[in-house]
């Protein structure tokens, strides 16, 4: 879900560094260094035998400053453990108790090669602070928004102290959680988008998780049970498919699909977003033809205390109109009824998230909020990622 952060800073941070930042987020790791240049290395599961520095991350290069963890459950936690609720009303719960002002870690790590070639990529590390909002919830349906508000320690060239340098604020990714959902719009590759009918059985008692991309484009779809203990609330979901994550698209063109399985586990003080992932090619019919390799997740959402989050509660204030729009246009597309609809990440070499995070930078740069404005510019900037097809 995340991608590298490498920023660097004048003494004023500029407005387009939001607009600019993903990109620089994913910009191409180094080589392995030699085992004779090798730094300490750093532990990193599974792999125990190192023999060179190709198990140095990758990742997140910058450093915040510190945080206060949480110590003590949350209100949500607690409400999610009073007697006498429903399994309806533990789930509702669990879901709503990923709300709230998290330090996020993220890592990723291959631990199976499956050809005789394979050589292990450099595993991925990365970072965040965020705030999770509640942005809609009517019962059977709970949506969730991710909001960075990053700060930064870099030392002054001249003196050497280290300095504080932020927020940098960024719309980050969605969930959106319904129960007993039937319709699910998922991933087939080559960019497609089809919609996959669940059997009125096997919908019962499950909620499905769609998560959304930073511009609310469509990331993954799928449905799971919510399992409730006294320690922990876990739902998982089954194999899906997923267009390569940021982390990956700009460094690796040798898959095609992340065929991924998620575990979502609620604690009392966090919770974490673990995956299961394998890497496949598809040949020229969109057909599995090889795996190359499986990967481990595991993202972790550790709740903090004291954290200045106000400049993502105004980012949002002043730009949830205009997103709410985006969310529209996208769930308009969802709902065509055709065999199927490609959805481009570039187009003349501009990402999607691009043009819009710029329009959102213009609202908080002060321009006026007109919807009539922002539909035309939306429907007219996306219609050059969307192709709605008739046809298989």
């Amino acid at each position: 879900m995340f991608c590298r952060m490498t920023y660097v800073f004048s003494k004023r941070i500029a407005q387009s560094v939001m607009l600019t930042s993903l990109a620089v987020f994913i910009s191409a790791a180094p080589a392995a260094e030699s085992a004779a240049d090798c730094p300490t290395p750093t532990y990193v599961f599974s792999w125990a035998q190192m023999d060179n520095c190709g198990v140095t991350p990758r990742g997140g290069t910058t450093t915040g400053p510190a945080v206060t963890l949480a110590d003590t459950p949350s209100d949500a936690w607690k409400a999610l453990q009073e007697p006498g609720l429903s399994s309806v009303q533990k789930d509702r719960r669990a879901i709503l108790a990923l709300a709230g002002d998290y330090r996020v870690n993220f890592e990723f790590l291959e631990t199976i090669g499956y050809t005789s070639d394979y050589k292990r990529p450099k595993p991925y590390q990365s970072w965040a602070t965020e705030r999770v909002y509640v942005i809609a919830d009517d019962g059977d349906f709970i949506s969730l928004q991710h909001i960075m508000v990053m700060y930064f320690q870099t030392s002054d060239p001249d003196t050497g102290q280290l300095a504080t340098q932020g927020p940098v604020v960024m719309k980050h990714w969605r969930q959106d959680w319904r129960y007993q959902d039937r319709d699910l719009f998922v991933f087939g590759g080559d960019a497609l988008w089809q919609h996959r009918q669940v059997p009125e059985n096997l919908a019962t008692g499950r909620w499905s998780q769609a998560v959304y991309q930073v511009d609310d484009a469509p990331r993954y779809k799928d449905t799971g049970f919510w399992q409730h203990g006294a320690h922990r609330s876990i739902w998982e979901s089954g194999d899906t498919w997923r267009p390569l994550p940021r982390r990956e698209a700009s460094v690796r063109d040798d898959y095609d699909v992340l065929v991924s399985r998620t575990r979502i586990t609620v604690l009392p003080t966090g919770w974490v977003h673990g995956q299961d992932n394998e890497k496949l090619v598809l040949d020229d019919s969109r057909r599995p033809m090889a795996m190359l390799a499986r990967e481990q997740g595991v993202d972790r959402y550790q709740r903090i205390v004291d954290f200045d989050f106000v400049p993502g509660d105004e980012y949002w204030r002043t730009t949830s109109a205009f997103w709410a729009q985006v969310r529209d246009y996208w769930t308009q597309i969802e709902r065509q009824d055709a065999s199927g609809v490609r959805i481009d990440n570039r187009v003349d070499g501009t990402p999607h998230y691009a043009p819009l995070f710029g329009y959102a930078e213009r609202l908080m740069a002060g321009e006026t909020y007109d919807p009539s404005a922002a539909q035309s510019f939306i429907e007219n900037t996306l219609s050059a990622y969307v192709d709605v097809r008739s046809e298989p």
